[in-house]
């Protein structure tokens, strides 16, 4: 097959200071979620994102981020928004439908308001509250950070040129 391939011309803001992005993140297991924010911020930090830029919400637990991001995106205020928590299994009740009615929710949010939502949700099937496990998904946490501030950029870059 003899094809012709133009080269498509990328279009990427070049001044990322009027991108505003919305973190809404979880209090339960906030020392490890914490983690996942400083690591974000410092990946968009890179790319031209100040953490002046990005507002801070929080919420009681992982449930309530999609409602609140939804009020956000409503508000027509922010680009972009990310949602972080952790949902574990407590004992109590099964925890993957926590998690999957965050998930969808996020999901639901971004299709109804054209936002791009993002998650850093994490909802490990094993998770005990010791110091081991705490060690190793505030490691993960900053992993994920970086990856949800690697896709907020790629995501921005998008919106722009289709936009363009």
């Amino acid at each position: 097959m003899n094809q012709s391939h133009k080269k498509t011309k990328v279009i990427f803001p070049q001044d990322m200071s009027s991108v505003r992005v919305a973190w809404v993140q979880a209090e339960w297991h906030r020392s490890i979620v914490d983690v996942a924010y400083h690591a974000f911020v410092k990946e968009v930090g890179c790319h031209g994102i100040s953490d002046t830029q990005i507002e801070l919400f929080k919420v009681p637990g992982s449930f309530e981020i999609p409602l609140v991001i939804r009020r956000l995106a409503n508000s027509k205020r922010f680009d972009l928004a990310v949602g972080s928590g952790l949902v574990v299994d407590g004992g109590i009740y099964r925890h993957d439908f926590v998690a999957q009615s965050v998930v969808n929710g996020l999901m639901q949010v971004q299709l109804e308001t054209g936002m791009p939502v993002l998650s850093a949700v994490l909802t490990p099937h094993h998770f005990h509250e010791h110091q081991v496990h705490e060690k190793f998904f505030q490691e993960h946490m900053i992993l994920k950070g970086k990856e949800v501030g690697s896709a907020c950029i790629q995501t921005i870059h998008l919106h722009h040129k289709l936009a363009a």
